[in-house]
């Protein structure tokens, strides 16, 4: 979560995983259904007895493209979901609800997947249902399971897999990738057509796979994962509905951004379906994958569903969510991150930013920190620990942003008499990242309101 290094050990527990198998093994539309051996159209049902943890033949075939679902057979073109810390919304260690249907065993130390999310279709931030991540019936549950049982191409990334899949290298350890590497979570799945899904995650350690065929040895279930208790922080997961030219610009971002894979293993790079390689122009992103970018030329891209996508390059060593302000014009922001130190406060404007890149031509706005705020009466506490999401929305009247990153503000502003100093690439300044921009007055708001309490202060 942050570049301090690896923590303590973790006291390990058994391990298992259970391959969403049923539904390919019957031949049953899988982006219907989820892909999943999970109980139809009911999460609070109660669990029912694991499926075989057999991995069966890829399908020959795929039911069509990749889709971003708020529930099985409901589709959209994006939706948002900000998922609790334990420390705001704790959850029960005896919920009816818990299940890990795609492998692990639940944890029982703090937790909770209590959420709010949006989509296209339903704007205002809205109390999920179920716990998410744990069924057909919620949106990360129903989108992850179609991926993970729907036998497509697919690239995913963490800077955090802890060990499983192992990442060797420069910054890399048992735990973690360190900078310059992104600070990117997530997982993109295409068809045979090029049409697909993107998912971002702020979690570390989820996902580690992206196939019931190939499973993780450590599971792949929100919540069941013995090496890092990625559902005690509080976490956000957007997934986004992408045409082939769309896919195709993710990956250029995913690359330019310097996100931690491994194109060589199959369990979270497949590059063939059945002995059919990936198309010719998407395999030859996929495979430049998996390296530190030293290209410093940040990305601004509008995908086909207008959403915008920002991409910061680790080679651009400047304070990232002050980044964000300048390419979005100078747009001022509110931001709750994981905020630990090295700590980013609140930033009036340019004046008080000293690490900065003469390619940004527009200077940032006011860029404010959020430290708390609350949901329907709940404290909720922004800062390391409690908060591992990244989300920003914008300032200026009438305009209804909301933002969705990989970057935490943490790094350095820089000093006055020394700036763009050795220090300026500390931290978060010194890693690349994604920023998906959303122009939605409903998701703006509900964030907006959930993000209002205190604020960092700013440099004296």
């Amino acid at each position: 979560m942050t570049d301090a290094g690896p923590p303590p050990p973790r006291p390990r527990r058994a391990r298992t995983h259970h391959p969403a198998a049923v539904a390919t093994r019957l031949g049953l539309p899988l982006a219907a259904i989820g892909g999943l051996s999970l109980l139809a159209g009911n999460p609070m049902a109660p669990p029912s007895p694991p499926p075989s943890p057999t991995p069966v033949a890829a399908p020959a075939a795929q039911p069509g493209a990749p889709l971003a679902p708020l529930a099985a057979g409901k589709p959209v073109e994006w939706w948002f979901a900000y998922k609790f810390s334990a420390s705001s919304f704790p959850g029960a260690d005896n919920d009816p609800a818990r299940r890990c249907p795609f492998g692990g065993q639940e944890r029982h130390d703090a937790y909770s997947q209590r959420y709010v999310f949006a989509s296209n279709l339903q704007q205002d931030l809205t109390d999920g249902p179920g716990l998410i991540g744990t069924s057909n019936g919620d949106p990360l549950g129903a989108t992850f399971g179609a991926i993970f049982g729907g036998g497509y191409y697919y690239v995913t990334w963490n800077d955090q897999f802890y060990n499983d899949p192992p990442r060797t290298g420069a910054a890399c350890d048992k735990t973690q990738c360190g900078k310059p590497w992104g600070h990117s979570k997530g997982i993109l799945a295409w068809d045979v057509t090029g049409a697909g899904v993107l998912l971002q995650v702020t979690t570390p350690s989820w996902p580690g796979s992206g196939s019931s065929q190939r499973p993780r040895a450590d599971g792949n279930t929100l919540g069941c994962i013995s090496d890092d208790n990625n559902a005690s922080n509080a976490q956000d997961f957007f997934a986004l509905k992408l045409d082939r030219d769309d896919v195709k610009t993710v990956l250029r971002a995913l690359a330019r951004a310097s996100v931690s894979t491994d194109i060589n293993n199959p369990q979270i790079v497949n590059r063939r379906i059945g002995g059919t390689a990936t198309p010719a122009d998407i395999d030859s992103l996929v495979g430049a994958l998996g390296n530190v970018s030293t290209d410093k030329t940040y990305m601004d891209e509008r995908l086909s569903n207008g959403v915008r996508m920002i991409v910061k390059p680790s080679a651009l060593h400047v304070p990232p969510w002050q980044f964000v302000s300048s390419v979005m014009g100078g747009e001022p922001l509110r931001t709750a991150t994981w905020w630990a130190y090295p700590k980013i406060v609140s930033t009036r404007s340019a004046a008080d930013v000293h690490c900065w890149d003469a390619s940004l031509g527009t200077p940032p706005g006011e860029v404010d920190v959020a430290t708390s705020g609350s949901w329907k009466g709940t404290k909720v506490a922004f800062t390391g620990g409690p908060n591992h999401a990244k989300v920003g929305v914008s300032l200026a009247a009438g305009h209804h942003l909301a933002i969705f990153g990989d970057l935490n503000q943490q790094g350095q502003l820089g000093q006055a008499g020394a700036p763009n100093g050795d220090s300026c690439d500390s931290s978060q300044n010194g890693r690349g990242g994604m920023f998906f921009v959303v122009d939605s007055q409903g998701l703006s708001e509900g964030l907006t309101s959930l993000m209002s309490g205190d604020t960092a202060p700013y440099p004296n």
